[in-house]
C-alpha cells in the first residue's frame, strides 16, 4: 500500500522550527558528541518495528555518518554542519514525536531526513562518486611516489566533486529564487 501525503506550508513550518533546534544544539554540541548520539541512536531506536519508509531513511543516517568521518573527503564546513544537524535532530529523542512511541515515533525522523537529504542531495551524489573513485584507484602503493601520486589523484578528485555539489547547489538556489 502506498499512503502519499502533502505538507502544507504551516507543516513546513513546524519541521523548520525543528531545524532551527537542531542547528543550535550543533552550535552548542561537539561534533564528535553529535555523531556519536547518532550511533548510539541507530543502535538503540526499535527500528525493526518501524515502517519501511522509516527504515530506508534510517539507512541514510548511516551513509551520513560515513560520510562526516571520511578524513579522505573532508566534508568543507558549511556542508558538514547542514549533516551535522540532520544528525542532531535525528539523535534526539524528544523531537516533534517521541521515538518511543511505536510504530509513528520514528516518522518525524524521517520525515526530517527525507527533508535534509533532499537539501544534501547534491553532497551525497558528489561523495557517492569520491568513494567509487577511490575503489576504482585502489590501495595507495607502497612506495614514497606512489603514495604521493595516489593522495594526489584522491586531492584533485575531491576538489572537483566539491566543486561541482557547490555549483550544482548554487545554480539550484538561483532557479528557486526566480
Amino acid at each position: 500500500m502506498r499512503i502519499v501525503f502533502e505538507l502544507e506550508p504551516d507543516d513546513l513550518q513546524r519541521f523548520r522550527e525543528a531545524t532551527a533546534r537542531a542547528v543550535q544544539r550543533v552550535a552548542c554540541a561537539e561534533e564528535c558528541d553529535i555523531i556519536d548520539g547518532a550511533k548510539h541512536a541507530l543502535d538503540q531506536l526499535p527500528i525493526g518495528t518501524a515502517p519501511g519508509f522509516v527504515r530506508r531513511q534510517l539507512c541514510e543516517v548511516q551513509r551520513l555518518i560515513l560520510m562526516v568521518e571520511d578524513e579522505a573527503w573532508g566534508l568543507p564546513r558549511e556542508d558538514r554542519e547542514q549533516v551535522l544537524q540532520a544528525l542532531a535532530y535525528f539523535s534526539d529523542p524528544e523531537d516533534m514525536i517521541p521515538d518511543h512511541i511505536e510504530v509513528i515515533g520514528l516518522i518525524d525522523d524521517a520525515i526530517m531526513l527525507a527533508l535534509m537529504l533532499r537539501r544534501l542531495r547534491h553532497t551525497l551524489e558528489a561523495y557517492a562518486d569520491f568513494c567509487a573513485f577511490r575503489l576504482a584507484l585502489g590501495p595507495p602503493p607502497g612506495d614514497h611516489a606512489g603514495r604521493l601520486a595516489h593522495a594526489g589523484a584522491l586531492a584533485r578528485q575531491r576538489q572537483a566533486l566539491h566543486a561541482r555539489m557547490h555549483e550544482r547547489g548554487r545554480v539550484e538556489s538561483e532557479e528557486a529564487a526566480s
